[in-house]
């Protein structure tokens, strides 16, 4: 199909083995060279309208439902926004633990999950291999204790969460400035059965994550970006996941700024809107819109890190410095070796956590006077998040503002699929294979489309009308400025 300047339009869509529902198009002329290559989100989910005029206290629980994969995130993001609108800033020794252990255990599933279950295929058989055998069924057949350690590790994860929240999805886990119920030694005990297998077999993911990208150099400029990065880090600049101050870097390594209090960061970070998306294009303010664009996630995080906590993920952290010669690695497949890393960091400290007495507290609430605004940011599996609340003087929400990880990697997520429309297809001939490496840049990102389609004003919108043959017969199009244009 051809679009008004003669243009060969080639769509991938939906595009697989990611959570929610996107598409890629290119534009091609007659010899096949690509003009044009972006990533569409095509679906959309308007959370922060319709929480408005809801109880502050049902946030948390309220926007689980953005997602199946990462509910765990959003509870815990809005939980610490509410926690300020009750005007709770420090919470318990215990409440924080157990708020920790749980997002170490959505963290280590979310990572799990999307590595062996989503892109190990490609990396383990090839971008172009088969596409019957190219799934999740074909390394069950040829690499089945891989992927039974795969979905024991991801299984041990939920196993935490279902342990604190009630159920592994959903689950009901904090309350405003505290949570809601302690953990007992019974269910302490029954997760440190099998902590050592779990270290083990992360270990082995880091290893074998390690050893795809290494050895093969035509991974390393995959979709390769110089950008700059975002992710919050601890006080002493350690890898932090869920409460620290936020660090940004240029690509050199640079920083941007540093420690900058999450609370401000409407003064750091603008968000646009473009009418081919339903997602939202964030940039630090500071560098504008052409150059502010940033990276989330674990590649930010490692990359952005000056040191691990925990000793096992700290030795591979060196290890990934040096493969970067000392600075920032760059390689978007290099995001799957980030993630295996924070998969150890985060089996090493859910076992610290497990030993700690202060995990089986019974003091888990603190109070303090109401406030109109409440921000919570978090380090969710796929990057920096932010929640954002205003609530009337009933406590019911007036306001809501979230920019979801995958929102902020959209544009780093573009120009991937463009650098590597350039590499990979640009005058060949378009294959089931050449497609899926598009595919592969995306997966990369582990993006939750679900979660990031919060667009502002108006949705475009196209139809298309079909006849009984399949053929397009009529296909009209509105645009975010509310114009409506027939396209056949």
């Amino acid at each position: 199909m051809k679009n008004e300047q003669g243009l060969r339009r080639i769509a991938v869509d939906p595009v697989t083995r990611v959570e929610g529902h996107g598409k890629i198009t290119l534009l091609l002329d007659d010899e096949n060279h690509v003009r044009e290559a972006r990533f569409h989100i095509v679906e959309f989910r308007g959370f922060e309208k319709f929480i408005q005029g809801r109880p502050y206290w049902e946030v948390p629980y309220f926007v689980q439902r953005l997602c199946g994969i990462c509910p765990v995130s959003h509870h815990l993001a809005a939980a610490k926004a509410v926690d300020q609108l009750v005007g709770v800033y420090d919470l318990t020794p215990t409440t924080e633990k157990l708020r920790k252990l749980l997002h170490f255990g959505q963290t280590l599933q979310s990572h799990a999950l999307h590595f062996f279950h989503l892109s190990s295929p490609d990396l383990l058989f090839g971008f172009g291999s088969n596409l019957q055998h190219r799934n999740i069924v074909g390394v069950i057949e040829d690499y089945p204790d891989l992927a039974l350690k795969g979905v024991k590790l991801r299984k041990y994860g939920q196993q935490v969460i279902e342990v604190i929240a009630g159920k592994r999805i959903h689950g009901a886990a904090t309350v405003p400035g505290g949570m809601n119920k302690a953990l007992t030694m019974a269910e302490r005990d029954r997760l440190l059965v099998d902590i050592n297998d779990i270290l083990t077999w992360a270990q082995d993911a880091v290893t074998l994550n390690e050893k795809i990208h290494t050895e093969h150099p035509e991974n390393h400029g995959f979709g390769r970006l110089h950008s700059n990065y975002l992710s919050m880090v601890g006080k002493s600049g350690e890898l932090e996941l869920y409460h620290g101050g936020l660090r940004a870097s240029r690509p050199g390594g640079a920083n941007i700024f540093d420690q900058f209090d999450y609370r401000g960061y409407y003064n750091i970070i603008r968000e646009e809107v473009r009418s081919w998306s339903y997602m939202k294009f964030p940039y630090l303010t500071e560098l504008g819109r052409d150059d502010g664009w940033y990276r989330v996630g674990p590649l930010a995080r490692i990359n952005n890190c000056d040191f691990i906590s925990t000793p096992l993920a700290e030795a591979a952290r060196k290890r990934f410095v040096e493969f970067g010669n000392g600075g920032f690695v760059h390689d978007t497949l290099a995001y799957h070796w980030a993630r295996m890393i924070e998969v150890l960091h985060c089996a090493e400290s859910i076992h610290e956590l497990l030993l700690d007495q202060d995990i089986t507290g019974t003091d888990l609430l603190m109070k303090g006077e109401k406030q109109e605004e409440g921000i919570g940011v978090i380090e969710a599996p796929r990057g920096t998040l932010f929640h954002h609340y205003k609530v009337n003087e009933d406590g019911t929400i007036k306001k809501a503002n979230l920019i979801v990880s995958t929102t902020s990697n959209n544009q780093a997520m573009n120009e991937s699929v463009r650098s590597v429309a350039n590499e990979y297809l640009d005058g060949n001939e378009i294959t089931e294979g050449l497609l899926n490496h598009l595919e592969v840049a995306i997966r990369a990102y582990d993006p939750c489309l679900s979660c990031a389609t919060h667009a502002l004003g108006k949705m475009p919108l196209e139809i298309e009308l079909l006849n009984s043959n399949g053929k397009a017969v009529d296909r009209i199009a509105k645009g975010s400025n509310g114009s409506i244009t027939r396209t056949l």
